[in-house]
């Protein structure tokens, strides 16, 4: 935008064509405060029915059953080889058919490739194991 500083005719000044934005921007900034204030705080919350009281004391100590899968994606249950999946199905099966099924801990090598533990995880999903956790995961940690 350039600045007339003098004028050749002697004439009157220029009429300013340009809107004057500024009391558009206050008004705007006004309303936007005005919603701010009347927006109602958001609480996160989630409603739990929480047990009262201790828990009852185990009767018996729970019985577990370890899964290990070596790098090269040997499967063990508890030590012990398994030869093949239907070998594998067939524990799980037997343990999931328990009416207090034991606890199954599936301990992964660091190195295994991830279709040997989804090969596991898959099976006993299928087969009914409720009792499933993961074991030694401090070993992903760097």
């Amino acid at each position: 935008m350039a600045m007339n500083v003098g004028s050749d005719s002697g004439g009157e000044a220029d009429v300013m064509m340009d809107i004057n934005t500024t009391p558009l921007i206050d008004v705007m900034l006004v309303l936007i405060i005005m919603l701010i204030i009347t927006i109602p705080v958001q609480l996160h919350a989630v409603n739990l029915n929480m047990p009262v009281g201790k828990p009852p004391p185990l009767l018996k100590e729970p019985v577990v059953v370890t899964i290990d899968i070596d790098f090269d994606g040997t499967i063990s249950w508890n030590g012990e080889p398994v030869p093949d999946r239907a070998a594998l199905e067939a524990r799980l099966l037997q343990a999931a058919a328990e009416p207090d099924q034991p606890e199954v801990h599936i301990r992964p090598n660091k190195l295994v490739e991830y279709k040997y533990v989804a090969l596991v995880l898959a099976s006993a999903q299928r087969l009914g194991v409720t009792k499933l956790g993961m074991v030694g995961n401090e070993q992903f940690v760097k």
